[in-house]
């Protein structure tokens, strides 16, 4: 009989306790390999695939898509090898086992399943093998008291304990069961279908999973406007108004059950994807992954930072003439984005006062000496800040390329932890939704950030005369307490100089 491994949700970074279920990539019943990724899962800073430490069969799989984990809960359970003189109950997990110990090759791949098979005929199977599906049978009806666990009959998830006796804390959800009792007549369809669609949905967004769910809507029937197919928001929002321009509100929750309030009876879907209040009711979206984490970062630097802003416009003609001497040149393009990043490394070894943070504790401004440039970019799981490793010692054309790296893996949501943390100062290219100016919340605990407005034409004075130049507004947010007005007024007019002469530049390189 083979021995089932339960393979908890690690530590996935600094600072992160808990995750959601984005898409699982194996099913009950797969053989998986070690190391190989099983789930997908959103945390606070990024999208990431979490490898299994095991290989095996997969026996159980805890948590639907968009179920939230704290760290340590179980993840699923791998049957591995058949194990000789095993005891306890078919679907505990063993823990003294390595990684290395746990695999299986090839030809075990049979033994393994049969060992699987006699451990579902000894009455400790597995339930569903669709998104969520828990152990049922004498395992799960006994609520793994053995691992300090209760077992959640409503979600078809057991939670397991840390050994302590207490159960895992973690939200629980509607069931696909229960929804399909409570849903109305007209989508109970839908609901089935959705059951018993086989294959992964093409959707990257938990926040698309979400109103599609909310209002009965089978993802299986929609054919994604995105890369490969990829499902996307705007997707959704077309189905809902073809369907007859109205939301249909969830059915009212088991006790105990969280979910987004719904909207009002007919109650139309927007633009934007947020339904129009009709009355005083509204539709309540948890502020939780990275959106959640840039919400509590904004507002803890709007708290303890006593910021300021000081703007100037430039005359960036000079600087796009020598951008497209650059790429005339050959070799690979420098964007922009590079040249005022160069720019602003520069200019923070003038004024290393802006590249500092205050360590409130023990009332000490801290100057650092590497510059890790931040830079925002927005992406359809909301604001993130991707930051560039030793921006000071990264020519024009290594700032361009990892620029780029960075920014298709936001779009892609694959940004590790690592690469959204650490930056000690952040640049804002803001110019690229068509606005010319902006006061920006500064990145905590950063304690600077430069605002690049659109580069357009506009009339200026340039050698005594009105000439049409190419015009861009700096703005630098600063906190107060590490710098006076004269000390951020030198850095923004130096990163000006800089862009009106680029000539200037070299002077320092």
């Amino acid at each position: 009989m083979a021995q089932v491994l339960e393979f908890r949700l690690p530590d996935l970074g600094e600072g992160l306790t808990e995750a959601e279920i984005v898409r699982w990539l194996v099913a009950v019943g797969d053989v998986v390999a070690i190391d190989q990724p099983v789930v997908e899962v959103e945390t606070a800073k990024a999208m990431v695939e979490v490898p299994c430490p095991y290989g095996g069969v997969v026996t159980a799989r805890f948590g639907e898509e968009g179920t939230e984990l704290p760290v340590g809960a179980p993840l699923l359970t791998v049957a591995v090898g058949p194990a000789e003189g095993s005891s306890g109950p078919a679907g505990s997990s063993t823990r003294d086992l390595s990684p290395e110990d746990a695999g299986t090759s090839g030809a075990d791949t049979a033994a393994v399943r049969a060992g699987v098979s006699d451990t579902m005929a000894a009455g400790a199977g597995v339930s569903g093998a669709g998104a969520g599906a828990g152990v049922s049978g004498a395992g799960a009806s006994q609520g793994r008291t053995g691992d300090g666990g209760t077992s959640d009959e409503s979600s078809g998830n057991v939670l397991v304990g840390y050994g302590t006796g207490a159960p895992v804390a973690r939200r629980r959800r509607i069931s696909p069961a229960a929804q399909r009792a409570s849903a109305p007549a007209a989508g109970r369809a839908a609901h089935e279908e959705s059951a018993e669609h086989s294959g992964p949905v093409p959707v990257i967004s938990p926040l698309v999973r979400r109103l599609a769910r909310q209002n009965g809507l089978d993802l299986g029937q929609l054919a994604g406007s995105g890369p490969d197919g990829l499902i996307l928001r705007a997707d959704v929002e077309y189905a809902l108004r073809a369907a007859g321009s109205t939301v249909r509100p969830l059915p009212a929750p088991a006790p105990g059950v969280e979910r987004p309030a719904a909207p009002l009876s007919g109650t139309s879907v927007s633009a934007g994807g947020s339904p129009a209040p009709s009355g005083t009711g509204g539709r309540r979206i948890p502020l939780r992954g990275v959106r959640g984490a840039m919400a509590a970062k904004l507002s803890r630097s709007r708290t303890e930072i006593p910021d300021a802003t000081c703007w100037v416009d430039a005359d960036a003609t000079e600087l796009m003439a020598a951008r497209a001497a650059m790429n005339a040149a050959g070799g690979p393009k420098i964007s922009v984005i590079a040249l005022l990043a160069r720019i602003c490394t520069a200019a923070l070894a003038r004024r290393p006062e802006l590249n500092s943070t205050v360590d409130t504790a023990a009332g000490e401004i801290v100057r650092l000496p590497e510059v890790h440039l931040g830079f925002a970019a927005q992406t359809e799981r909301g604001l993130v800040v991707p930051v560039v490793r030793d921006a000071h010692r990264r020519s024009a054309e290594s700032l361009s390329a990892e620029f780029a790296r960075l920014t298709e893996a936001a779009r892609q949501g694959r940004l590790t932890p690592g690469e959204l943390t650490g930056g000690t100062f952040t640049l804002n290219n803001y110019g690229v939704f068509g606005v010319d100016g902006s006061t920006p919340i500064i990145n905590h605990p950063e304690a600077a950030m430069l605002g690049v407005g659109r580069i357009v034409p506009k009339p200026w004075v340039h050698q005594g005369e009105l000439a049409i130049r190419q015009v861009v507004q700096l703005s630098l947010t600063f906190d107060h307490r590490v710098c006076d007005g004269g000390t951020a007024g030198g850095f923004l007019r130096h990163v000006a100089d800089c862009v009106e002469q680029p000539a200037v530049l070299l002077r320092t390189l």
